[in-house]
């Protein structure tokens, strides 16, 4: 079996035990269960929460004390283990705390994915740049794989989609001390304090006007990366309880439909480079929050029938610009605008704020406001006001954006970038 196979398996089954149930833990937890939607918020809350702390805490653990490849396997049964206990528990708090504990085990393992292909790689003189994206390109699909898997088996009301995720897990975590001895390389010197080894260094980007609006608009868009993930199949399923609609395809399929999204980030990816290259990163960012504002938009006026579903199909093709534009593109301002001794820590300050802080008020305040103000008589939720109040948030995100941040658009800037 080839490296490259090894590391492909290895990111297929990476992705496929989140997509087995992030994306229909809504269903779960709101049409299933029936809880509130300000607990389901503080639910979701926890995969932010966990993005704050652990990857920088277990970057430091396998830099100074064990293989990256051995720290990887370790998290991976751990959090399969976590995730056969979720069927047992019944009460909304207790669930807070189980899945926190299986974020904690599972955010991390993102990074050290990375870490362990990328070290794989260049022990044994593969061309990075060249090697990794066709072995990254699996982890989406086994994203989506999970996500028809769930569907199609019926899982994304109950708990059997954890139990998937779970067996999935631990088979990787197994898998995993298979692998090439491949301690990550040393990032970080010796003699380095601990604000340094945390990436804390970073926050003097904060003293910069500029830099400190990038990551203020960050976080407001981080609030918004999550939501559709955290609502999207709760919403398709709940059309159940429309006669007309109980046994319609967006019904029954809901999750499969969803994944189209994943789908679209796989060729939104490959059309990047032309954007930015045609617009400039200010532009192509801005393009990412007016495409999150038909995102939100598409899915106000979406219902199961024939037109309806046409919308809700345009709204997961948009999503692929939605996500992808304003990471990478972000992602790449950093590399251009930071200098090379902070750099590193300056990606983790932007993860932080979107995925961390941002995710987090996005998931609790989404599910305080969806609580309050957007729930019928009967105990219905108003699914269109709920979508339109997203889309307008995210046009005065991109208003706001257009106006106050100043970029010029240096093309040679990201012709000497390598990514």
């Amino acid at each position: 079996m080839s490296l490259k196979f090894r590391l492909t398996i290895m990111s297929f089954l990476q992705f496929f035990v989140w997509g087995a149930w992030l994306i229909t833990i809504g269903t779960y937890c709101l049409n299933a269960k029936g809880w509130t939607f300000p607990q389901f918020g503080a639910i979701f809350s926890t995969l932010a929460l966990s993005s704050l702390f652990m990857p920088a805490l277990t970057g430091i653990i396998a830099d100074k004390w064990i293989n990256a490849e051995r720290l990887y396997g370790v998290l991976h049964i751990l959090y399969g283990a976590i995730l056969f206990y979720v069927p047992s528990v019944n009460d909304p708090d207790t669930l807070y705390y189980v899945i926190f504990g299986a974020m904690i085990c599972y955010m991390p393992t993102i990074s050290l994915s990375n870490s362990i292909a990328y070290y794989i790689l260049k022990e044994n003189k593969f061309d990075v740049i060249k090697s990794f994206p066709p072995i990254r390109v699996w982890g989406t699909i086994g994203f989506i794989a999970a996500m028809w898997i769930t569907n199609l088996t019926g899982s994304k009301a109950n708990s059997n989609q954890f139990i998937i995720g779970g067996i999935a897990a631990i088979l990787l975590g197994l898998y995993a001390f298979s692998l090439p001895k491949c301690p990550p390389p040393r990032s970080i010197k010796k003699d380095a304090g601990i604000i340094e080894q945390l990436g804390l260094n970073a926050f003097k980007l904060f003293g910069n006007y500029k830099m400190t609006l990038f990551f203020v608009f960050s976080m407001f868009l981080g609030a918004a990366l999550q939501l559709t993930n955290m609502y999207g199949d709760s919403f398709l399923s709940g059309f159940e309880s429309v006669p007309e609609y109980k046994n319609s395809f967006v019904v029954k399929y809901s999750t499969i439909i969803l994944s189209i999204s994943q789908i679209s980030e796989t060729l939104f990816i490959l059309a990047i480079p032309f954007f930015l290259k045609k617009f400039g990163i200010k532009t192509v960012m801005l393009f990412a929050m007016l495409a999150w504002v038909l995102r939100f938009g598409l899915f106000g006026y979406g219902d199961p029938s024939m037109f309806g579903t046409a919308l809700i199909v345009l709204s997961c093709i948009v999503y692929g610009m939605a996500f992808d534009f304003f990471n990478i593109s972000g992602s790449l301002f950093v590399e251009t605008t930071t200098d090379a001794s902070i750099r590193s820590s300056a990606q983790g300050l932007f993860m932080m704020m979107t995925n961390g802080v941002g995710a987090y008020l996005g998931s609790k305040i989404s599910g305080f406001v969806i609580g309050k103000y957007f729930l019928l008589p009967g105990g219905a939720t108003n699914w269109h006001g709920t979508w339109l109040a997203f889309a307008g948030y995210s046009l005065v995100v991109a208003i706001l954006f257009f106006i106050f941040f100043k970029h010029k658009h240096d093309p040679k800037a990201l012709t000497n970038v390598q990514h």
